[in-house]
């Protein structure tokens, strides 16, 4: 495929504000949108309707950021023009009627550039369409693994709001209460990393146990983490020489094919000491394939970990927000209100029992993307 010229700028006179690292930027975007435009026509791409999906997702994410600098580019060049106009004495009239629209067209700039710019520090969150969400019950017993449960009930009605995918991959329960202690997560859809990616931290519960004789207000945590789950390109992975991988049965309850048949699956990544078991599904080629993603998707948040912590100093460079281990919210029974330790405000918790997040998830992005405006 022969390479794609970019549509550059290298100042703008419109927004005089843009420096040329942020116009590099969006000129690099828009040859990327451009790059995926043709991929999708390529024949050999079209039969393949998974990475049709991929591709339509990552332009999707990118396309309005790189029309948006299409039309910055055309204002820029009609503003020359304008001016060229205004100078010229060869036509009164006409370099009057310049002179009334060179404002509205560095108006109409500013505005494109502004809602550019917004688009442009989220347009890394928009193009991660997969990802696998890590649940644990934490500190308070039995009713930290109810609240675990809790917790993955809301993620799944908000999963069916958004018509997302949400496919259980692990799960172990706590048979006595009902409750969960681990769960897996796949989830994959269109913002699906944008929303989730806050998720990542301490959710903490205050309310009256089911098992409280006395009606006491208990506190009980359980821990979310959110992984980017990458395509299996963007990490190196020695599957001969560094991951050693088997077929063993599984244990607990599920009947006699779950003791003497061996459908569970087992890798080792050896370099990292990573050691994972999938048997929630029936079959050993299930298995085998969620214990790779599972892999995958651990080793690409370790390289990200370790990114991090290379460029503390740069956090505009990072991918999502708060660590696994900070509380970001809190869950008061008594009130029926949530408050996030990020925001000012408060929210009601009836909705987001029922999966409605949208409000929630829309204000903290508002608030990230103010943060990373002022980092660029």
């Amino acid at each position: 495929m022969p390479a794609i010229a970019p549509i550059t700028l290298s100042s703008s006179r419109l927004v005089p504000s843009l420096t040329p690292q942020v116009l590099t930027k969006l000129s690099q975007i828009e040859t990327e949108e451009r790059l995926l435009g043709e991929s999708l026509e390529d024949p050999a791409v079209l039969v393949d309707h998974k990475r049709v999906r991929e591709l339509s997702v990552k332009r999707q994410a990118v396309a309005p950021v790189a029309d948006a600098y299409r039309t910055l580019v055309k204002l820029e060049r009609d503003a020359t023009e304008l001016e060229e106009a205004i100078r010229s004495k060869a036509d009164p009239e006409f370099a009057g009627l310049a002179a009334e629209e060179l404002p509205r067209v560095k108006s109409q700039a500013q505005a494109l550039v502004a809602d550019a710019l917004s688009r442009l520090v989220n347009a890394d969150d928009n193009r991660i369409s997969a990802i696998i969400v890590e649940l644990r019950a934490g500190t308070g017993g039995d009713e930290a693994s109810l609240w675990a449960r809790d917790l993955l009930e809301m993620y799944q009605k908000y999963a069916g709001k958004r018509g997302w995918s949400c496919e259980v991959l692990e799960l172990t329960p706590e048979p006595g209460v009902g409750g969960v202690r681990s769960v897996t997560l796949s989830m994959k859809g269109e913002g699906v990393w944008s929303d989730m990616n806050f998720e990542a931290g301490v959710h903490s519960v205050k309310r009256v146990p089911a098992t409280e004789a006395q009606g006491r207000i208990h506190t009980s945590t359980a821990s979310v983490a959110v992984l980017p789950e990458p395509e299996e390109v963007e990490l190196k992975i020695d599957w001969a020489n560094d991951v050693e991988e088997f077929a063993t049965r599984a244990q607990g309850p599920g009947g006699q094919n779950v003791n003497k048949v061996e459908t569970a699956w087992q890798v080792h990544h050896k370099p990292t000491g990573i050691i994972i078991k999938m048997m929630e599904a029936k079959s050993q080629q299930q298995n085998r394939e969620r214990a790779r993603r599972l892999l995958m998707a651990r080793l690409y948040e370790a390289e990200l970990q370790r990114k991090k912590a290379e460029r503390s100093a740069a956090r505009k460079d990072q991918i999502g927000t708060g660590g696994r281990s900070e509380k970001i919210r809190t869950y008061r029974w008594k009130e029926g209100i949530v408050a996030d330790e990020r925001l000012p405000g408060e929210y009601q918790l009836r909705d987001l029992l029922a999966g409605e997040f949208t409000t929630l998830f829309g204000d903290l992005r508002a608030r990230e993307t103010q943060r990373r405006l002022g980092d660029l």
